[in-house]
This record gives structure tokens, C-alpha cells and sequence, in this order.
């Protein structure tokens, strides 16, 4: 099983059959996941929260709030499902939490002539945190920054978003 760290909008049955079962190709069928994005293996979870506080940063308010407390178990796991429990999810080494639509929310707010400064500001805080990051890592945060966004503009309408991840 490969490490990943997506987030997934539809509904939370089919999403956690398909990753319980490792269709993760199927999750680009927009018919049953109207946003899918693949935040890869070398992304730290923690990156989230970096933008988060970019995007309150450069809008001036209190939301969205950090990603880590956006993220809740799952409310209700039904029997029969790959990898259920009661109160959370996993499918063998992965992680899967309901994320907070108000997070959603707030990042679809975002106006386009904003992104570039809040993809700025996350690059500077991903600077201080980690360290100078190297050139060419900047496009590459970047692109995620738009991705993100436009990720959360589709899933508004989604029933559910959820945060797979493993290590």
C-alpha cells in the first residue's frame, strides 16, 4: 500500500470503499467525486496549516482555521465497510477524518486575486519552518495553491470531504 495524502469530496461511503479497496483511479470520476486532489507522498500535513494562516493572513480574518483542527473523525462507520471502526476510519495503514466544510468554505472564498498573495505569504512561512526552500519547489507550491482552491469550490456541493492520508 503507497503512502498517500488526498482529499476527497462526494459521499462517504463511496469514498471510503474506493480507497478501502485501492480504486484510487476511480476517484477521478467526477460523476461519483465531484473534486478529488492528490496532495502526494512528500507533502506534510502540516503544509495545510501554514496555508490556512497564509489565507487568514492576507484576508485579514479568523478563517479558515488551521487544517489540523478542521479535521474530525468520521461521525458514523457502517459494518461491512474495508477497514471501518466505530468513530474513525483506516484502511489498513491510512488514515481517513472528516474534514470541517466551514475550511472548505473559506478556502473557496478566496478571490482569484488573492491566491497569489496568499500563495506568497504560505511560500515565507514555509521558509521559516523548514528552512529557504529550494527554486524550484516554488512553481510546484504554486500550482498546489490554485489546486487547492479550486478544489474546495468544487466540493461546496459535496456531501462529504474527507482527508485520506498514511505515512
Amino acid at each position: 500500500m503507497a503512502a498517500l495524502m488526498d482529499l476527497v469530496a462526494g459521499v462517504q461511503d463511496e469514498i471510503l470503499i474506493t480507497i478501502g479497496t485501492d480504486d484510487l483511479a476511480g476517484l477521478a470520476d467526477r460523476r461519483r467525486f465531484p473534486a478529488h486532489l492528490a496532495l502526494g507522498a512528500g507533502l506534510d500535513p502540516t503544509w495545510l496549516d501554514l496555508f490556512s494562516e497564509a489565507a487568514r493572513s492576507v484576508t485579514g480574518t479568523d478563517e479558515p482555521q488551521d487544517f489540523l483542527d478542521a479535521r474530525r473523525e468520521l461521525d458514523r462507520v457502517g459494518a461491512g465497510r474495508p477497514g471501518g471502526r466505530q468513530g474513525g476510519a483506516a484502511a489498513g495503514d491510512r488514515t481517513i477524518e472528516r474534514v470541517d466544510p466551514r475550511w472548505v468554505e473559506a478556502i473557496a472564498r478566496l478571490d482569484d486575486s488573492q491566491i497569489d498573495r496568499v500563495t506568497g505569504r504560505w511560500i515565507d512561512l514555509l521558509d521559516e519552518e523548514l528552512g529557504t526552500l529550494p527554486r524550484e519547489e516554488k512553481p510546484w507550491i504554486r500550482q498546489l495553491a490554485g489546486e487547492l482552491v479550486a478544489f474546495c469550490r468544487a466540493a461546496l456541493r459535496a456531501p462529504d470531504i474527507l482527508f485520506a492520508w498514511s505515512l
